[in-house]
C-alpha cells in the first residue's frame, strides 16, 4: 500500500543536499511511495551516492539554479543547506513550494498513521529499531525511518501497510529557516524518552536548553498519547512530568512501572527477569551487551506490555533482532582478532559500551580506539569528562580530532592532554596525530583474542577497512 499523502497533485520532489543520510532515506522513500524524485550535492561519494545511483534517483553534482529546471512541484531542503545556497535562493525566487525534511516526513508519511518517535540523547537508534522489529514480528507491518541501518531489513526505512510509523526523534535543528528541533515536526503518539543529556554543543548553548527542547517534545503528545520514559536518567524521568499524557515508567535502578529484577550479563548473552503491572513476570534472553542496551530493550518491552503482546513475542524479537549496523557490529575477526564498528561518541555512550562489552567478551584484552569527531566531542566541554570513562578498557588509543580549525583555539578538546590524564588512572593510553600513525601500532600489538572497539561518527579515515586487509594478510 502507497501512503496518501494531503497534496496529490505532487509529482515530483528535488532534494537539495540529497546525499545526507536522512534526506537520501527520505529520496528512497518518496520514490517508493510512487513520486519522481531528484536532487542535488556536492562532494558526492559512496555509499549513498551509490544507493541512490542503483534506484536511478539523479543526482546533480555542485548546487546551482538551473538544477531546479524544469521547477519541481516541491523543494525539501537539509539541514546542511545555508541560506545562501544558490540553489536554496532559487526555490524562493521563483516562489517554489519547499520545505525541510522533517515536514515532508510528516506530510508524506506520518499524517496516514500513528507517530510512534524514539527520542534521547542516547540509544534511540537501536531502541527505534527495537521497536520497529517488535511490531514487525507481531504482525503489524510498520513503517519506519531510522537513524541507522538496521540488519532485519537491511535497510533503515520500511513503508509498511499498519496504523504504526516509527521515527528515530532527532534534536538537531530543522533547516536554515526553521532552527527548532527536527523531533517536533513528528507529532508523536507514542513516545520513548530514552535519556536527556548535554550535547550538540554547535547549536545547543547548555543543558537548560537541551531540556527546553526535549521539554517541548513531551508537551506535544496528545492528552490521549503515551509517554515511556526511562526512570534511571535524571534528565528523562524529570522531563516526564511535563507530560499531558499517559506516562508509563521503566528502569533498571529506580522503581518504575516496569522494571528489571534481576540481570545477569554474561558472554554473548545478558539474561534478565522483568515485572510490571497487573501481575506481569517474565524471563527473556537478549544478545544485546550491556546495561545501556538492556535498558533500550525494557522500553520495548514497555510498549510490547502496552499493546498486550504475550511474552513469547518479545523473546521472539530479542532471539531474532540483528542489530544495527555501526552499533557494537562485529566487522570481522581475522587472525583472531575481534574488529567492532560503534558509533559512541559522547562520553556516557563510550562508557556504556566498554563496560557493556567487558563481561561479554570476559578474559580477553579490550582496546579503546576513539576519534573525537563530533561538533560537540571536538570541543572542551567534555575535556576532563572524557578522561573517567575508559577505565573499562585495557589499552586506550585516541586520534586527533578532525576539523579544528573551525574551532577556536581555546575552545579545542586536546587529544594529547586526554590521553596524559587517561594514563595517569591507570590505563595504558596512546595519542596519535592520524590514522597513518595509529595503524602499524595496532598491527604490531593486536594478538589473537584482542577485541579492537573502534568508535567514531565517522569513516576514521577508513581504518576497519584498512585493519581487516591487514590482518587478513597475516599468516594463519
Amino acid at each position: 500500500m502507497i501512503h496518501q499523502p494531503i497534496d496529490t497533485d505532487i509529482r515530483t520532489i528535488h532534494l537539495i543536499g540529497i546525499c545526507g543520510t536522512g534526506m537520501g532515506t527520505l529520496a528512497a522513500m518518496l520514490q517508493e511511495a510512487g513520486y519522481l524524485v531528484r536532487g542535488s550535492d556536492e562532494n558526492v561519494y559512496p555509499p549513498m551516492s551509490t544507493f541512490l545511483a542503483s534506484r536511478n534517483i539523479q543526482i546533480k553534482e555542485g548546487y546551482r539554479a538551473e538544477n531546479l529546471a524544469p521547477p519541481p512541484d516541491l523543494v525539501v531542503v537539509g539541514n546542511v543547506i545555508r541560506r545562501d545556497n544558490p540553489e536554496a535562493v532559487a526555490a524562493v525566487e521563483q516562489n517554489l513550494d519547499y520545505c525541510s525534511m522533517p515536514q515532508a516526513l510528516h506530510r508524506f508519511f506520518l499524517n496516514s498513521s500513528q507517530s510512534v518517535v524514539a527520542a534521547g540523547t542516547h540509544g534511540k537508534t537501536t531502541t527505534a529499531a527495537l521497536l520497529v522489529w517488535l511490531l514487525t514480528v507481531a504482525g503489524m507491518d510498520p513503517g519506519c525511518l531510522v537513524g541507522g541501518l538496521m540488519a532485519n531489513f537491511q535497510q533503515s526505512y520500511l513503508l509498511g501497510r499498519g496504523p504504526y510509523f516509527v521515527v528515530e526523534g532527532d534534536e538537531y535543528d530543522t533547516a536554515f529557516f526553521d532552527k527548532g528541533p527536527k523531533f517536533l515536526h513528528y507529532q508523536p503518539q507514542i513516545c520513548v524518552l530514552t535519556s536527556v543529556e548535554f550535547d550538540h554543543a554547535d547549536i545547543f548553548p547548555d543543558l537548560q536548553a537541551v531540556e527546553n527542547a526535549f521539554a517541548q517534545l513531551v508537551t506535544s503528545i496528545p492528552p490521549d498519547g503515551l509517554l515511556i520514559a526511562n526512570a534511571d536518567d535524571p534528565g528523562a524521568s524529570r522531563l516526564s512530568r511535563k507530560a499531558r499524557c499517559r506516562l508509563v515508567t521503566y528502569g533498571l535502578q529506580e522503581p518504575a512501572q516496569i522494571r528489571v529484577e534481576m540481570a545477569e550479563y554474561g558472554v554473548g548473552t545478558t539474561r534478565f527477569n522483568v515485572s510490571g503491572p497487573q501481575g506481569f513476570e517474565a524471563s527473556f534472553n537478549s544478545p544485546l551487551a550491556g546495561a545501556h542496551n538492556l535498558s533500550n530493550t525494557l522500553s520495548m518491552v514497555s510498549l510490547a506490555y502496552e499493546l498486550g503482546l504475550d511474552p513469547g513475542t518479545i523473546q521472539k524479537t530479542l532471539t531474532n533482532f540483528k542489530g544495527v549496523r555501526r552499533r557494537q557490529e562485529v566487522r570481522g575477526e581475522p587472525d583472531g582478532v575481534t574488529v567492532i564498528d560503534d558509533y559512541a561518541h559522547h562520553p556516557t555512550a563510550v562508557q556504556a559500551t566498554l563496560e557493556a562489552l567487558r563481561p561479554f567478551y570476559a578474559g580477553r584484552r579490550l582496546w579503546a580506539i576513539f576519534e573525537p569527531r563530533t561538533n560537540s566531542s571536538k570541543r572542551r566541554v567534555f575535556q576532563e569528562r572524557y578522561a573517567t570513562v575508559f577505565d573499562a578498557a585495557d589499552l586506550v588509543l585516541i586520534k586527533e580530532p578532525p576539523g579544528l580549525h573551525s574551532i577556536a583555539p581555546e575552545e579545542r578538546l586536546s587529544a594529547a592532554q586526554l590521553v596524559r590524564d587517561i594514563n595517569e588512572r591507570g590505563v595504558e593510553a596512546h595519542y596519535f596525530p592520524e590514522v597513518d600513525t595509529m595503524l602499524p601500532f595496532i598491527m604490531s600489538g593486536a594478538k589473537a583474542g584482542d577485541v579492537l572497539l573502534i568508535m567514531s561518527t565517522g569513516s576514521f579515515d577508513n581504518l576497519i577497512e584498512r585493519l581487516l586487509e591487514e590482518l587478513n594478510k597475516r599468516p594463519a
